[in-house]
This record gives C-alpha cells, sequence and structure tokens, in this order.
C-alpha cells in the first residue's frame, strides 16, 4: 500500500510539473510588451480590415497602424494583397489608450495552414533587428508578400505569418513578437491585446 501511495505521489509531482512547464511555454508565446487595439467592424465596414479577419480567407494579412491627417487620427490598412484604406477613429477611440504594437504596427489575420485557421496578430517590427530600448529608436519594419511571408529590410530574415511567425530564410533567431487577438468575423469586432 505504501509504495502505491508513494507511486502515486511521484505521479502526481510529474503531472504538475509537466502542466507547469507547459503553462510556462504557452505564456512565453505571447509578448509581454504593451498592446492594445480594438476595432468594432461591423460599424467601420472596412473592407481591407474585413479581409484579414475572415476566416474563410486564411492567408490574407492586414498591417494597422495608427496615423494623423488633417487633425484627425486614422487607423491606416494594408493587407498583403494589395488593398490599403483608412479608418477614422471615433469618439470611443478618442477615450481609449490605444497601442500599436511596440513601434505603432500591428499585422493581423488567419494562417492557412491549420484547420481550422488560427487567427494571428504580430508586431510589425523584426524581433531581430528592432530594440524598443534604444536610443534613438529605430523602425526595423516588415514587409508583407502575397504568400503570407513578412520580410525584414535590415537582417532579410522571412518569416512565416502562416504558420507562427516562424523564420523560414536567413539566420536563426526568434520568431515574429505576437500577441493575444480575436476577431468576431470579418464585419465583428478586432480585438488585440
Amino acid at each position: 500500500m505504501q509504495k502505491r501511495n508513494s507511486f502515486l505521489s511521484l505521479f502526481a509531482i510529474v503531472l504538475i510539473v509537466i502542466g507547469i512547464t507547459a503553462c510556462a511555454n504557452a505564456g512565453s508565446e505571447y509578448s509581454r510588451r504593451p498592446c492594445y487595439v480594438v476595432i468594432d467592424n461591423s460599424t467601420r465596414v472596412d473592407a481591407t480590415l474585413a479581409s484579414a479577419m475572415n476566416s474563410l480567407s486564411p492567408g490574407i494579412f492586414c498591417l494597422i497602424q495608427k496615423t494623423m491627417s488633417g487633425g484627425a487620427t486614422y487607423y491606416h490598412c494594408t493587407n498583403n494583397q494589395g488593398l490599403s484604406s483608412d479608418i477614422i477613429w471615433t469618439a470611443v477611440d478618442q477615450r481609449m489608450t490605444i497601442i500599436v504594437g511596440s513601434n505603432n504596427g500591428i499585422i493581423v489575420g488567419f494562417g492557412n495552414l491549420d484547420n481550422p485557421a488560427v487567427f494571428y496578430a504580430y508586431d510589425r517590427e523584426c524581433p531581430n533587428c528592432f530594440n524598443p530600448d534604444g536610443v534613438p529608436v529605430k523602425s526595423r519594419p516588415l514587409s508583407m508578400d502575397e504568400k503570407g511571408h513578412a520580410t525584414c529590410g535590415t537582417c532579410k530574415r522571412v518569416y512565416d505569418m502562416n504558420n507562427r511567425g516562424y523564420i523560414i530564410s536567413g539566420e536563426q533567431g526568434d520568431p515574429l513578437t505576437r500577441y493575444t487577438a480575436s476577431t468576431s468575423g470579418p464585419y465583428g469586432t478586432l480585438a488585440v491585446q
């Protein structure tokens, strides 16, 4: 009986260690840097943003940036299929604390490798070249292509946005910086945090 209890105790400890390790690994998958964007596309009805929020169109990714023009604030959206648009901020947006990635840009979209498709949100800066604590902060933005690849103009690494932002070409390094994100559909709500 004592052997059985010792075995059960050892088994319980192993399960706890596995659980802690799994939670630690899941937590490190996402950035700890602040990012907070909420866009209600049911009221904005923006086709560029909707294209990336559609689970039936995986592989379309949209870069979202905060811009100013004529005293007004906008979200500038550009997808990897060549569409772009500007979404003017509402009074609700003006009252919220909006943080659009580590240096004013996030990329969102459904990957095309999983079924069901996984919704991703990435920082637009290269995780291997951009230093948010550098003085001065030098932007190292990624460019997107129609295949769902993001490329850094500085280090030339190519990242697969369809597959968790892993490097597919260039030197080894960190995958793209990810944020937790959700969407309730193309003309629903986008939430990145």
